[in-house]
């Protein structure tokens, strides 16, 4: 399990091409080899509303949850943490050229004793 949510405010969409930020994240995610391919989700969430700051329509923000399993140890986190802020930073170079824009990432560890799954997709791509 590494799942990455990513909400962003509606006025970056002629901005941001999501499907591509989510590919990004992705390969970032499988790049620090500390998740299997098949555990990794990242997908995005619209906001329709919101207000930021001090509200100028203007303003947009990216909000990146990334969930783990835990294992992991302090330095390996941080160092997942780094990579993929610094990615998606570089990535959205042009949006921090401006005033109005705020990104935030943080990994959250999720107990296993209460999370439950069931992949189907594990087994084919362990028998690689």
């Amino acid at each position: 399990m590494p799942h990455m949510a990513i909400e962003y405010s509606a006025n970056l969409d002629a901005k941001v091409d999501m499907n591509e930020l989510c590919a990004l994240i992705s390969r970032t995610i499988l790049e620090t080899g500390l998740f299997e391919p098949g555990a990794v989700r990242v997908r995005a969430f619209r906001a329709e509303a919101y207000a930021i700051a001090d509200r100028l329509p203007e303003n947009g923000f990216i909000d990146m949850n990334f969930r783990i399993g835990k294992g992991r140890s302090a330095a390996e986190k941080k160092s997942a943490g780094e990579a993929i802020f610094a990615a998606v930073t570089d990535h959205l170079a042009s949006l921090f050229a401006t005033p109005h824009f705020a990104l935030s990432l943080e990994i959250r560890e999720i107990d296993a004793e209460l999370s439950w799954k069931k992949n189907a997709i594990h087994p084919r791509l362990r028998g690689k």
